[in-house]
């Protein structure tokens, strides 16, 4: 394909474009927008193209989106957007090739692609398996979940969707919460917790279990105040109820090769999330310790990781050259 291809990482909250000049290039001219500022798709790519890359016309492009992709048809979970086609996308923009693909796929094809500057080790070894299947999970709007594994000749990801599970409680605080949660929304479904409005759901139920009436706090405000004692203590939850998760996820997908973490949330919450019971969760699984003590876990801080998984999904399409780098 001649021109650069678009890119994308369409969330509940922002839809975040970049262009590739081909296989081997880096996510450039990267805009964000608002997503609730347009009402689809093709609205948002094609506003993109006329603030960012004035006059560019894309070869193809690969978009990612925080929904469910099946057969002909892809919605946005967190989002008024309509279910659409991925056809009906590319002859609205007038782009020879393109293919619409879950954020978690995108952000597992990166996983290859990722090196030490990329990643913040959250515990356990400092690799895991060579040439084993590697899961992401990852806290945002939603709650993504996915997986990649090796084949001849590259990786094959596995979306799903993994944040609606239901949630890892052990505790008798978060056994308390799950129950608040089941109550208010007629489920105890992980995402609802294990997300932007999950924390702020976390820490209003932790008030009304202590019988104390609390300011309503968004999850950057609860972020800001680690040392605030109700803060804290949602935060640290928050942690130790992703860890579990995440282990359960390495047990379900075998992920050897790591577990990593991603999403808008963590990053804003690093130093918690070390010192937290993260890890010790992530491992507490009897009888199989040892094999979840083998397994690495870390944050990702790339920038653009589902990005750079998008372009990964070009280059391995026939109308690109070269296949992912084999495991």
């Amino acid at each position: 394909m001649s021109g650069p291809w678009l890119v994308a990482d369409v969330g509940g909250t922002n839809a975040r474009f970049a262009l590739v000049d081909g296989p081997d290039g880096e996510p450039s001219q990267v805009g964000s927008l608002p997503t609730r500022d347009h009402a689809g798709l093709a609205g948002a790519a094609a506003a993109y193209l006329e603030r960012y890359a004035p006059g560019v016309r894309p070869s193809a492009a690969c978009l990612a989106v925080a929904g469910p992709v099946a057969g002909e048809t892809f919605r946005l979970t967190n989002a008024d957007w309509p279910a659409d086609t991925p056809e009906a996308v590319r002859e609205r923009l007038g782009i020879p090739h393109l293919e619409i693909i879950n954020d978690f796929e995108a952000l597992a094809l990166s996983l290859p692609r990722l090196g030490p500057a990329d990643l913040v080790p959250i515990g356990g070894p400092a690799s895991g398996a060579p040439g084993a299947p590697m899961a992401v999970v990852g806290p945002g709007t939603g709650l993504g979940v996915a997986g990649l594994v090796p084949v001849s000749g590259g990786w094959v990801p596995l979306p799903g969707e993994g944040g609606q599970v239901d949630v890892p409680a052990a505790t008798a605080r978060e056994i308390e919460v799950m129950r608040l949660l089941r109550a208010e929304r007629g489920a105890a479904t992980a995402e609802y917790l294990l997300s932007g409005d999950g924390l702020a759901r976390v820490h209003r139920y932790l008030a009304e279990i202590d019988g104390a009436v609390a300011a309503p706090l968004g999850a950057a405000e609860i972020c800001a105040r680690p040392r605030d004692p109700r803060c804290r203590e949602t935060l640290h939850m928050f942690c130790a109820l992703l860890g579990s998760l995440a282990g359960n996820v390495a047990l379900t997908l075998g992920a050897r090769g790591g577990v990593y973490l991603g999403g808008g949330i963590l990053p804003r919450m690093a130093d918690v999330l070390r010192e937290s019971a993260f890890r010790s969760r992530f491992e507490a699984k009897p009888p199989v310790e040892d094999y979840l003590r083998a397994i690495p876990t870390a944050l990702i801080v790339h920038p653009g990781p589902a990005l750079a998984g998008a372009a990964a999904r070009l280059a391995r399409s026939p109308h690109a050259a070269g296949p992912l780098e084999p495991a």
